[in-house]
């Protein structure tokens, strides 16, 4: 066929609508794989997956340099082919994804497990490989309209990326790879509309007809699920309950929500085992489990009875009604609403309630069933709603409260067998916490209860340490009379601060609960600590991970027996255990074990100082959470990344974080081979004489570097004013990319004068990251407490400076290699900013845990500081006879 468009010069709109499109289909791809990881397994998976599968833009780059000729020659079949593929790949690779048993539990003592991890990169690689084929040619074919082509993929991708949140509305995780396939459809039809090709078109249509129907057809036909749930997530429990039933199911961009009754769900969180004994009836069928993106159950407790009310009194939700009554409530955190009802029936005069997820609002305002189940609690005359989140109303409000409550909110996590990711936990920050204590009245509680599952502790350190940090904060040097801290073992933890301290009478009578409950007392005023312990109970948790001494030989003479007893883990139980209890009935204390040891020397350290000290010597970092690394994640130290490999099956909750160096390792090798690739096979034809090929290298490293830095580290910032990391990605996404997009088609009047416009505009992108690094947090905060769609906008104003200008270096530098006929170095050129842009997106979560998020931005602003001596390289013109033959 014979093209009678000028695609180089002059394209129709046609054109540039398909390449926006089908970019944008592509990065929906990219957000429907991650829900789809979410839902289905854990979703640190999916962003391996993506992250490797992003490489199909590095292999097409590499082998677009080398084989340049041919692809000049072939266009337009290798255009059409890639379009024809694109979209019958992205659904059958993720259909037979869904069936390779890959499960994340056995990745350790399954080898095959790591080849079914292997099978899910190669599978989501291919749709990936075809979209970057189609871009690379057209890229290729309209190199003298870049700045155009640049700008319609860039706005393009942003737009489609907004789309694919409000398709999180219809279509559900299962069929969320209808969006992609739309999106494509639509790209691929202007695409043979602009090229005047009836039979592509035909082509184009007919196979997207047959794709969608093997999607929804071949699936039931064939007994094979379209999305398959790992046998491990919290959903998959209760659908095989025999009298399960799901009584509500949502999807939307705040998480695939579904509630399951049924008579086997006992949800009780830190329940004391004396409730059993004491209580002449245990609620029967009390609990519905609510799960998100199949994770959970958060439990939805019904209306109790009178009769059943004192249920409550074992939960450790209870501790501040010990001592407040007819408090005025806040709850910081909705969630399922156990802590509301439990405020309501134990005399609250009123409640606050925060819920930052409108889906949760939405389903207890709307369901009549949940209504019915719950007393309608949200309607409830003592009960008014703040929708979002409860610690940004709490730092801007001038209400004070009697009690805040703040009860496992979203914390549950924290134990999850796959791995936890690295998120983002703002409600625990010191800032946070420095909130909800100035927000109490004079004699308030602020009352915190975390999951407490993990042996050596990990999670409860943390919360520890930034509970008293932001007391110091709050009241000074002086905190010994604030706290009151009980611990259950391996189930809860609750902490409680109260203004002004707390009085001998009132430690009374929370000792006298405590033990009525038979939990931990881990601190209160005045306790007694033998500080003795300390040095061993360190040890031991050292040992219990990097003991490598041989085993005792009980047959050994005795002085060989003690010193290898000397070596070898000291497993006894702490000294304290043998001593008597100091209790008035003379009842002997419940065993200790080195998690309580380790919970009360914590306490007596961060009280009395000298806890930065232990900190150090622990095994795991239990740095304070901040807004600026606000993470109940990565707790394992740099320096101990490599003793961990031999012995990962004892660290599978640190696998999210475990395998974000693992995708930092396999991007960096696979960047640099395919970025070297066509410079040992194109050395002497390509790069030998064009100068500037090690400037030029970093320029466009640093581009790709420093541009998916900003957007990935700002995503993190964002989810303080949005309140979700799904739509503060896709507003960041979208923000990003519409705003560069301007920027690119804006710096086409500016090529002539790029060596002098150029070096000010990275000037001015440095200073601008500089500024929002550290000071974006402030407007943020603020911007979280208005509604939602002002929410939106004022963070796309935020991101416009930044953005538009960051639009400029990429569409300037690819323009300027064509212009002075550097044209195998525009394509490699596109490859190195794609493979390093993989790179940078996993380095930010690392850079953000073990520095903080400032960091990360700054990492961005000096990639583009650094870009700017490199520039000039890009601007080196190639001999004139080397000019002549190109």
């Amino acid at each position: 066929m014979n093209v009678s468009v000028d695609l180089d010069r002059r394209p129709p709109l046609s054109f540039y609508l398909s390449v926006g499109l089908v970019a944008g289909s592509i990065i929906a791809l990219q957000i429907g794989i991650m829900r789809v990881f979410s839902v289905g397994s854990w979703a640190h998976f999916g962003s391996l997956v993506v992250s490797l599968a992003m490489f199909g833009f590095g292999l097409t780059s590499a082998v677009m340099c080398v084989g340049k000729g041919w692809f000049e020659r072939h266009w337009q079949g290798a255009v059409k082919a890639a379009l024809l593929l694109f979209g019958p790949l992205m659904v059958g690779c993720n259909l037979i994804a869904q069936q390779v048993p890959f499960n994340a539990i056995f990745l350790i003592s399954d080898p095959m497990q790591k080849w079914r991890l292997f099978a899910n990169f190669v599978l989501y690689f291919l749709p990936f490989l075809a979209g970057a084929l189609y871009l690379g040619v057209v890229f290729l074919k309209a190199q003298k309209t870049f700045n155009r082509v640049y700008f319609a993929d860039m706005a393009g991708s942003g737009l489609c990326g907004l789309s694919v949140l409000l398709a999180l509305y219809v279509f559900d995780p299962e069929n969320i790879i209808m969006a992609p396939l739309l999106l494509w459809l639509a790209g691929g039809v202007l695409w043979f509309v602009s090229l005047r090709d009836r039979r592509g078109l035909a082509a184009i249509v007919t196979v997207a007809v047959l794709t969608g129907l093997a999607h929804y057809v071949l699936p039931p036909a064939l007994g094979i699920p379209k999305l398959a749930v790992s046998d491990y997530k919290g959903v998959a429990y209760a659908r095989k309950f025999p009298d399960s039933k799901r009584t509500y199911e949502r999807a939307s961009p705040f998480g695939y929500m579904e509630i399951y009754s049924s008579s086997y769900l006992h949800f009780a969180p830190g329940l004391s085992d004396n409730a059993a004994f004491n209580l002449k009836k245990m609620p029967e069928n009390a609990y519905l489990g609510l799960y998100l993106d199949s994770d959970g159950p958060s439990g939805i407790i019904k209306d109790l009875p009178e009769d059943e009310v004192a249920y409550f009194r074992y939960l450790p939700m209870y501790y501040p009604y010990v001592l407040k009554q007819k408090p005025d409530t806040f709850v910081v955190q909705f969630g399922g609403g156990i802590s509301t009802a439990v405020a309501l029936k134990e005399g609250s005069e009123h409640v606050t309630v925060a819920e930052g997820n409108p889906a949760i609002l939405t389903a207890f305002r709307e369901n009549k069933g949940l209504r019915a189940f719950t007393g309608d609690v949200l309607n409830n005359p003592k009960v008014s709603v703040v929708d979002y989140d409860g610690r940004l109303y709490l730092a801007h409000t001038a209400n004070r409260y009697d009690v805040i409550d703040l009860s496992l909110a979203d914390s549950a996590g924290l134990s999850s067998p796959g791995g936890f990711a690295i998120v983002e936990k703002y409600a625990y920050t010191r800032e946070a916490m420095a909130a909800y204590m100035r927000a109490l009245k004079p004699g308030g509680i602020l009352s915190v209860t975390l999951w407490n599952k993990e042996e050596p502790p990990k999670s409860v350190l943390k919360l520890y340490a930034t509970m008293a940090a932001a007391a110091h904060d709050v009241d000074g040097k002086d905190i010994s009379k604030n706290f009151y801290v009980a611990a259950t073992y391996l189930s809860t933890a609750t902490v409680l601060y109260k203004r002004d301290g707390f009085t001998a009478d009132e430690i009374a009578k929370l000792n006298e609960h405590t033990r009525a409950m038979s939990f931990d007392e881990i601190y209160y005023p005045g306790i007694k600590v033998d500080t003795a312990p300390l040095a061993q109970t360190l040890q031991d948790y050292q040992n219990q991970f990097f003991y490598s001494g041989p085993p005792p030989d009980p047959t050994a003479p005795a002085d060989q027996t003690d010193k290898a007893s000397a070596e070898e883990p000291h497993d006894k139980p702490p000294p304290e255990l043998a001593q008597a209890s100091d209790a008035k009935d003379g009842t002997p204390p419940a065993p200790l074990v080195p998690a309580t040891t380790m919970g009360r020397l914590a306490w007596h350290f961060l009280i009395n100082g000298g806890w930065q000290g232990v900190a150090d010597d622990y095994v795991f970092d239990t740095r304070i959470l901040t807004n600026h690394q606000p993470y109940f994640a990565a707790y394992i130290k740099v320096k101990d990344l490599l003793k961990f490999t031999d012995r990962l099956e004892l660290v599978q909750d640190e696998w999210g974080y475990l395998l974000l160096w693992a995708t930092l390792g396999i991007a960096t090798i696979f960047a640099f081979t395919l970025v070297l690739f066509p410079v040992i096979f194109g050395w002497r034809t390509i790069f030998s004489r064009n100068p500037g090929k090690f400037g030029t290298m970093i320029y466009f490293l640093c581009l790709g570097l420093g541009y998916i830095t900003v957007e990935v580290g700002m995503i993190s910032h964002f989810v303080l004013a949005l309140s979700n990391a799904t739509v503060s990605a896709s507003v960041l996404i979208t923000g990003m990319l519409v705003f560069s997009g301007l920027g690119s088609f804006v710096s086409e009047r500016f090529f002539d004068r790029s060596r002098r416009v150029m070096p000010r505009i990275f000037l001015a992108i440095f200073m601008i990251l500089a500024v929002y690094a550290f000071a974006i947090d402030y407007p943020l905060d603020w911007i979280g407490t208005l509604p939602y769609p002002l929410r939106i906008a004022l963070c796309l104003l935020i991101l416009l400076p930044p953005a538009f200008l960051m639009g400029f270096p990429m569409p300037t530098a690819m323009t300027m290699l064509s212009r002075l006929g550097k044209e195998h170095m525009f394509l490699w050129a596109w490859g190195v900013n794609g493979c390093f842009s993989v790179i940078g997106a996993a380095l930010v979560p690392i850079v953000a845990t073990s520095f903080g998020l400032p960091t990360v931005v700054l990492v961005g602003a000096v990639a583009y500081l650094v870009a700017l001596p490199a520039f000039f390289s890009v601007l080196k013109p190639l001999g004139e006879k080397r000019l002549a033959a190109a």
